[in-house]
């Protein structure tokens, strides 16, 4: 597997696959073609059917200004190795000087065709949780002790760096109000979550409140452009730091008990990125909303020391009950139903993380399994499904039905 720095990226949203990846290969490309005049860029499959919602377009003009660019939405053309496609081509007094066919593969991350050596390298020997898991009881260390083992110490403080700006994003979005970019009139709702966290004197409620708010104000910082942390991707980027702020908060947890909760989180994270998939144009909003709430739920048992069965089962359920969950953005936007989604999956982690108390030993369904189900059930959904917006919400939403 690769390290965590390839997994935990600091970016601008609101789409890790349909902003950051397209952003990453554009800078690729105008470096590499520095005398080109023009570029031309055609859109596949996901990229093109929800890239005017996600702000592709946006993002590959204003990385390629002040140079002209024109871009494609081909919603038709198949897309044989991975859903998010773009070819992008430089011209040179309108003759091509250069062609390259780029896959925006999740998380921010790109692989051109042919060139497979631009994939970093592997920095863990482990590829599934029953191998690391057996690994860290043979050595009597935990999951975070583990990616030391594997990175070093210069890896926690990048993971630093990623929490610091995680608070930030939540921080930003808490005192932000007014309606989201992108058409559909959404209200910035974290700051009223916020503030009306007290109204009701029930603990349950006002926890509640508390972590949707927090969700809600960093996902709505990634639909606005704002900068945020892939954890695994932008458009799942509230699930991780709202719970690890709140049980800081609640707890007094300090800022190196939470890094090492990131590093155990994205252990997680990284082996579904390697086993199957974080992507939702490749399998659907499990692969995301799902992935997030399972290194959540694992990040909020690492922070309270559980054991490796514990972990293994608080993540296991976070992904057993997203199994199926469809990727159906209205209008392209990581809007609406993504933004509730953030919020109603850190609940799912930190319900968990209850059931891991007590639970662990009559468990039957092991991590590894749940990844490989989430893998198969997602290639099994109907590309309607799978961030097209051609199905599910998208397809039957109209104006007048909003509550906004």
């Amino acid at each position: 597997m690769q390290s965590l720095k390839q997994l935990y990226k600091i970016g601008r949203g609101p789409s890790s696959s349909h902003t950051m990846g397209p952003e990453k290969a554009c800078l690729r490309i105008k470096q590499e073609f520095s005398q080109a005049d023009l570029f031309k860029i055609t859109l596949y499959g996901s990229l093109a059917l929800t890239g005017k919602g996600h702000g592709t377009d946006r993002i590959i003009k204003e990385t390629f200004a002040p140079i002209k660019c024109e871009i494609i939405f081909d919603k038709k053309s198949p897309c044989d190795i991975h859903p998010n496609t773009m070819d992008i081509g430089a011209y040179k007094n309108n003759e091509l000087i250069g062609k390259r066919r780029v896959y925006s593969v999740g998380g921010g991350s790109i692989l051109f065709e042919n060139e497979e050596s631009e994939t970093p390298n592997d920095v863990y020997s482990l590829n599934s949780f029953t191998e690391i898991s057996q690994y860290c009881l043979k050595h009597n260390i935990r999951i975070w002790e583990y990616v030391r083992e594997c990175e070093g110490e210069e890896i926690f403080e990048h993971l630093f760096k990623v929490w610091d700006v995680m608070k930030s994003s939540i921080n930003q979005g808490l005192t932000t109000s007014g309606i989201l970019p992108g058409g559909l009139n959404t209200q910035r709702r974290a700051q009223i979550l916020y503030n009306q966290r007290h109204i009701d004197e029930s603990a349950q409620t006002q926890e509640n409140r508390l972590v949707c708010s927090y969700a809600f104000a960093v996902s709505e910082q990634n639909a606005s452009g704002g900068t945020i942390v892939t954890a695994p991707t932008c458009g799942a980027c509230g699930v991780v730091p709202s719970v690890l702020k709140y049980y800081q908060e609640k707890k007094g947890f300090s800022d190196e008990q939470i890094v090492r909760a990131l590093a155990t989180g994205g252990i997680i994270g990284n082996l579904i990125k390697t086993n199957a998939s974080i992507s939702g144009a490749e399998c659907g909003c499990q692969a995301e909303i799902g992935s997030a709430c399972c290194m959540a739920a694992g990040a909020l048992a690492e922070l309270f020391e559980m054991g490796l069965g514990q972990i293994e089962y608080a993540a296991e359920v976070a992904m057993e009950h997203h199994l199926g969950l469809t990727c159906d953005p209205i209008g392209g936007l990581v809007q609406i139903p993504c933004i509730e989604r953030n919020a109603v999956a850190a609940m799912r982690a930190i319900n968990a993380l209850s059931l891991a108390n007590f639970l662990t030993d009559s468990r039957k369904i092991s991590f590894d399994l749940v990844v490989k189900v989430m893998y198969e059930t997602g290639k099994n959904l109907l590309s309607d499904y799978r961030e097209t917006s051609s199905g599910g919400l998208a397809k039957h939403y109209t104006h007048h039905e909003s509550q906004e």
